[in-house]
């Protein structure tokens, strides 16, 4: 039977499947951890009270990626390119999502509005990235290999989004509400259709890697396929509410340390 628990075994069993997940992982973790540090060292004077916690983000994001691959050295694998196909974070800026990186290698500061977009885009990627990692706390929490990495990631993520809900939501009081409603939705719109390209990508690679009977690709590309046509339909809402999150000023305290 097909679930989301036999699948990550089969991939986490197979050295060729397990390096190419951590190598996506771990590149588009690095991404977004060049990503934030660039936006924090152009915030623009009147919002530098966020530098420090965009500084933080960042300072996660390239902590997750040492995290996957200190995995890959752990079983002596190497990482592999990124196929561009599963490239999730390219593939958002290209769809004019975010902050394009053409801006943030430039040494000229952002404006208010570009910090208010780059918040609205992660309030989106991060609720992905957090239901993703719950799911992998839920079924590999506990796992030898790969569960103390999945539960440290988790705990961040969950930190970047309460952090995102918080901040939004001051900023829509500042007048910021129309701009951060327009760039929620465009956002989530955009990126449950990215997800599913890079899902269903992902999947034929692995489906290459674990040779796969075509019945069973088949299967997992109409379940992918099927979710989006879910998230196109209403689940996408989800992505854009703003609630305030129980965790208060979550990147104001300590980093969590990592393990190599």
């Amino acid at each position: 039977m097909l679930s989301a628990r036999s699948l990550f075994q089969e991939i986490v069993e197979n050295d060729d499947s397990f390096q190419l997940f951590c190598s996506i992982a771990a590149s588009g973790e690095s991404q977004g951890g060049w990503e934030n540090a660039r936006i924090a060292a152009l915030v623009p004077d009147g919002m530098r009270d966020l530098a420090p916690k965009i500084t933080r983000h960042g300072a996660d994001e390239d902590k997750h990626g040492r995290l996957f691959n200190a995995l890959l050295r752990k079983r002596g694998l190497p990482p592999v390119p990124v196929p561009p196909e599963t490239d999730y974070t390219m593939l958002l800026e290209r769809r004019g999502i975010g902050l394009a990186h053409d801006k943030l290698r430039r040494d000229e500061p952002l404006t208010e509005r570009d910090i208010v977009v780059y918040l609205a885009h992660s309030r989106v990627t991060e609720q992905r990235a957090a239901d993703q990692m719950v799911m992998l706390v839920k079924y590999f929490g506990d796992h030898p290999e790969v569960g103390r990495a999945i539960r440290m990631i988790s705990h961040d993520e969950d930190n970047h989004l309460a952090y995102c809900h918080e901040e939004l939501l001051r900023l829509a009081r500042e007048g910021h509400g129309p701009v951060i409603h327009r760039v929620l939705r465009e956002s989530a719109l955009a990126e449950i259709a990215v997800y599913r390209d890079v899902s269903l990508a992902v999947m034929d690679h692995m489906g290459r890697l674990l040779r796969w009977p075509a019945p069973k690709a088949a299967v997992l590309a109409a379940g992918i396929r099927g979710m989006y046509a879910y998230e196109r339909f209403s689940g996408w809402h989800r992505m854009i509410d703003l609630r305030m999150p129980e965790r208060r000023d979550a990147l104001g305290g300590a980093p969590t340390p990592e393990f190599a």
